[in-house]
C-alpha cells in the first residue's frame, strides 16, 4: 500500500499468521474542485476523542499520555486500506481525527471532506511548519490549509546478507537469479507498478497504454524468479521465506531494529533508477464531532519527546524538527531508511488519478498477476 504503509504492524504475533493486508489502488476523483473548508475549531477540550487509524501505528503511552493529560477518553476505531477509511466517511461515520496519505488528502480536500487547521491554535506548529519547510506548501495541500504532515517514508529493496552475496543497487536486484524462489514483491498496484516505471526510466504514475504493455511485460518477466507477491513484508523476511523483499522502508527499520536477533543479516537500499517517496498527514473531517479536542491531539503529537515515542514505536520518521535526529541515529547503519524532508520535492510521489487512468493500471496489475 501506498501509504503509511501500509501493514498492520504485528507487534505481539510479528511471527505468526499473516496479517491480512489491502492493496492500495484507490477510488479516484474526477471533481477537480477545491470545495471551501470548514472554519478550523480552537484547541480546547469539546469532548472525547474519536480516532481512526492503521491499528497500532502510535505508543500506546502516548494515547494514554493525552488521555490523562486532557481528562479525555480516545475511542479508537481502525482502517485496513485507504478505500476502507474512505468509505467509512462516505457512509456518514463521524470521526474527530483521520490519517490518509497524501493523495487522498486531495480527494478528500476536492469533495469538501476536511475541516481547516489553523496554524496559530497549534503551540507547536513551529516544529513543522518552519522556515523553508516542505510541508509549508506541500503538493498534496497547498498552504498545509487542511493537513499536518504525521510520517513520510520510502520502497526499496530488503536482503539477507547472509543468502545474497551481490546486490547492485538497482530495481534490477528484483530478478537476482541467486535468490530465486526467495524473491517477494510487494502485493500492491501503485508500488509494483511503480517498481517496474523506474526500471523502464518511466513516471511512477505512468496510464500510457505502451508504458503500461511494457511495464506488464516486465513484471511477468519476474514471476519465475519470484516466491510470491506479498505486503506482509516483515514476518516474509523474518520467517526466512524472502531473501529479497520489495518493502517500506520503515518495516525494513521495524523488522531491523525489533524483531531481528542479527541485525547485519539484514540490509536495505534504495535503487539508483529512483525510489517511490510518500507521505501521509493528520487531518480533521469537516463533521468531526470534537474538533477542539483533535486540534489539542494533534498539537499534542508534535510534541519532540512524544513524536520520538513514536518512531521508536513504529520506526518510520515523522518530520517534526527537533525529533529528526533521533530517527536519524536510529537508522545510522542503514542510511538508505532515511527520509530527508527534501526527498519529497521529486516526482515519484503517487497521486490522485482520473478513473480512466486508475482503470487502465488495474488492468494491466490484473493481467500480471494472472499470468
Amino acid at each position: 500500500m501506498t501509504g503509511l504503509r501500509r501493514r498492520t504492524l504485528l507487534r505481539s504475533a510479528a511471527l505468526g499468521a499473516a496479517a491480512a493486508t489491502a492493496g492500495c489502488a484507490y477510488i479516484p476523483s474526477d471533481q477537480q474542485v477545491h470545495a471551501t473548508l470548514k472554519r478550523s475549531a480552537k484547541a480546547k477540550v469539546d469532548g472525547d476523542l474519536v480516532y481512526f487509524n492503521w491499528a497500532d501505528y502510535l505508543d500506546p503511552s502516548v494515547l494514554k499520555g493525552f488521555e490523562k493529560e486532557y481528562g479525555v477518553k480516545i475511542i479508537q476505531s481502525n482502517f485496513d486500506s485507504m478505500e476502507g477509511m474512505y468509505a467509512k466517511l462516505q457512509a456518514g461515520n463521524q470521526y474527530d481525527i483521520v490519517f490518509p496519505i497524501a493523495k487522498w488528502v486531495v480527494k478528500l480536500r476536492q469533495e469538501g471532506r476536511l475541516r481547516a487547521i489553523d496554524h496559530a491554535q497549534l503551540s507547536n506548529a513551529d516544529q513543522v511548519f518552519y522556515s523553508g519547510s516542505y510541508f509549508n506548501d506541500p503538493w498534496y495541500d497547498r498552504g498545509s490549509r487542511a493537513s499536518v504532515p504525521f510520517t513520510v517514508y520510502k520502497t526499496g529493496i530488503a536482503w539477507r546478507t547472509d543468502r545474497v552475496s551481490a546486490m547492485t543497487g538497482s530495481w534490477r536486484d528484483l530478478w537476482n537469479t541467486e535468490a530465486t524462489k526467495h524473491i517477494f514483491t510487494l502485493d500492491d498496484q501503485d508500488e509494483a507498478l511503480a517498481m517496474g516505471a523506474l526500471l523502464l526510466g518511466y513516471n511512477v504514475n505512468t496510464a500510457k497504454p505502451k508504458e503500461l504493455d511494457a511495464i506488464t511485460k516486465l513484471l511477468i518477466s519476474q514471476k519465475k524468479y519470484l516466491r510470491a507477491y506479498s505486503s506482509d513484508d516483515v514476518n516474509d523476511m523474518a520467517r526466512g521465506d524472502a531473501w529479497i523483499h520489495h518493502m517500506w522502508s520503515g518495516d525494513f527499520m521495524y523488522l531491523r531494529t525489533d524483531i531481528a536477533k542479527y541485525q547485519k543479516l539484514y540490509d536495505f537500499e534504495a535503487p539508483k533508477e529512483g525510489v517511490p517517496i510518500n507521505s501521509d498527514a493528520y487531518c480533521i473531517p469537516a463533521d468531526a464531532p470534537h474538533p477542539g479536542t483533535a486540534m489539542l491531539f494533534i498539537d499534542w503529537l508534535l510534541r519532540p519527546e512524544n513524536a520520538i515515542k513514536n518512531i521508536d514505536y513504529l520506526c518510520y520518521p515523522f518530520p517534526v524538527k527537533d525529533a529528526v535526529a533521533h530517527f536519524e541515529e536510529l537508522a545510522k547503519d542503514v542510511p538508505a531508511c532515511n527520509v530527508d524532508v527534501t526527498d519529497l520535492e521529486n516526482p515519484n510521489v503517487f497521486r490522485l488519478l482520473s478513473t480512466d487512468a486508475v482503470h487502465r493500471r488495474t488492468a494491466a496489475w490484473t493481467d500480471i498477476k494472472a499470468s
